[in-house]
């Protein structure tokens, strides 16, 4: 097992200190969640730098999604599609999703995920938590506002429903719509989640 010499510079390892790095990722994740682990008790546990990790995965998101065998990461495909004129945030991460699960080389995985997900009561535990964290949590972080939680939270709901209707349980005509056609349906409804319900007026 390759261990550093104290360097904090990127040090490359072989493949088998890859594979040992997600043993213990892999492991960690499935017993205690995707929020209490640790890049550092990751590191220190596989007997390398967190540098190590680093380099290898890029950042804890990059590690999960290797540990998943996912081409697609959710929350990277997340982080790409927030930047940008807060007036478009729905439609971007709507295109964002349907695009990674569209693609033919990515989609896969993520299916596979949510599928073992809903039969493994263990890995269904890390999927809900990673998505509270990584996902509601970063749409909360870039909404901003008292309620910005309750509209994140909205948000992730509908992407799940759609998720499962056009991928894991092929509802016509959902499923089989174009891109374009599935994201001039569903904007109206993800751009009401955005911005919430209205306020009721004050009874005088």
């Amino acid at each position: 097992m390759n261990k550093s010499g104290g360097g904090r510079g990127r040090r490359r390892g072989g493949p088998d200190t890859r594979e040992e790095i997600l043993a213990v990722a892999r492991r960690r994740f499935l017993a205690d969640g995707y929020g209490p682990v640790t890049m550092r008790s990751l590191a220190a546990e596989a007997g390398v730098d967190a540098a190590l990790i680093s380099y290898f995965f890029g950042s804890k998101k990059g590690l999960f999604g290797a540990v998943l065998g996912l081409v697609s990461n959710p929350p990277e495909v997340l982080a790409g599609a927030l930047p940008g004129d807060p007036a478009d945030l729905p439609e971007r991460v709507l295109r964002a999703l349907v695009a990674a699960w569209d693609d033919p080389e990515g989609g896969r995985p993520l299916l596979l995920m949510v599928r073992a997900a809903v039969q493994d009561p263990d890995l269904s535990r890390l999927v809900s938590d990673l998505v509270e964290r990584e996902i509601v949590g970063r749409i909360a972080d870039h909404l901003g506002g008292p309620d910005a939680t309750a509209r994140a939270g909205a948000l992730g709901v509908q992407l799940s429903g759609l998720i499962f209707a056009r991928y894991v349980l092929a509802v016509e005509p959902v499923a089989s719509m174009p891109p374009d056609e599935l994201i001039r349906y569903l904007s109206p409804g993800f751009r009401a989640a955005v911005h919430g319900p209205p306020r009721r007026p004050r009874m005088r």
